[in-house]
């Protein structure tokens, strides 16, 4: 059970045995045990079971040690595409005024980079091998939109609520991160279906109330981002974003794990990425209605 897209899904699955968790035996010495790793080499077809595999019948090299993903590369590679998105976002702050002289130009500017973002997290998202020009790319605009939200919720609802979304993202990240490494959460199969099918009715649901928006004076369109239920939906997007990290976690586990070709660590750095910017959005629109309620 193993896509190429790491939005909507994540390395890890074997075809045949499940999900391949952590807590049985781990690789040896020599080499991973057969039964336990999902990547393990099948001697009669090589790339059966292990994306990772090196046919060596064909006179392919074998991955040497600096060939293979290692946890500092995926902390670098992260590192370089949120900075990117940090950095970005710091310049459409000041740089793009949100006074009501200029907020309509700067909207303008914003919603053209969201779109822009999306459609290179896409085109990635498809894309078999990672490309770390379009995924710097994506976090550049992504970073110029979340600049100009944080902004405009920063002016006209509360000045504390963005660093209070930030904080909360990051409580969110070292919480799952903690309760993974205890093995707290447990990512099996059952868990990314559930996971999986949670976030693609959240999106679709998220979209109808969006196109409800557009015919409906107020701006609310079903309720579903303001008042009660803005708050319940907020808290269920925190919930599928933590859930998202546990994915990211997993990935970034089984690929060191289990020797993924070095490039693997961008698209691990650019799924924490989509996974973080999520839970950013989240927090910062369920801290917005709250303020905006007192």
């Amino acid at each position: 059970m193993r896509s190429s897209n790491p939005v909507f899904s994540r390395r890890g699955f074997s075809r045949d045995n499940g999900y391949a968790g952590f807590n049985a035996q781990q690789p040896q010495a020599g080499g991973p045990a057969v039964g336990t790793n999902p990547y393990a080499q099948d001697a009669a077809n090589p790339y059966a079971t292990n994306p990772y595999a090196q046919d060596t019948q064909l006179g392919a090299p074998q991955q040497t040690r600096g060939d293979v993903m290692t946890i500092d590369d995926v902390v670098s590679r992260t590192a370089m595409t949120l900075g990117t998105v940090v950095v970005t976002a710091a310049l459409a702050w000041f740089l793009l005024p949100v006074d009501e002289a200029n907020l309509g130009k700067s909207y303008g500017i914003a919603i053209g980079a969201a779109l822009v973002a999306f459609v290179l997290a896409m085109v990635q998202s498809f894309k078999r091998k990672a490309s770390p020009a379009l995924i710097l790319a994506y976090a550049a605009f992504e970073g110029v939109f979340l600049g100009v939200i944080s902004a405009t919720v920063s002016t006209y609802i509360s000045p504390g609520v963005v660093a209070q979304a930030v904080l909360g993202t990051m409580a969110v990240f070292a919480g799952v991160l903690i309760a993974y490494k205890m093995r707290w959460i447990r990512v099996t199969r059952r868990f990314y279906g559930f996971v999986i099918a949670a976030a693609i009715g959240f999106i679709l649901l998220m979209a109808v109330n969006a196109i409800f928006s557009l015919f409906d004076g107020a701006g609310d369109g079903l309720g579903f981002r303001s008042g009660g239920l803005g708050i319940l939906f907020g808290v269920i997007g925190i919930i599928l974003g933590a859930c998202f990290l546990a994915l990211d976690f997993k990935q970034v586990e089984d690929g060191v794990t289990y020797g993924a070709p070095r490039e693997e660590s961008w698209l691990a750095a650019f799924g924490l990425t989509l996974t973080l910017v999520w839970i950013y959005l989240e927090m910062l629109r369920l801290l917005s209605i709250l303020q905006g309620d007192d």
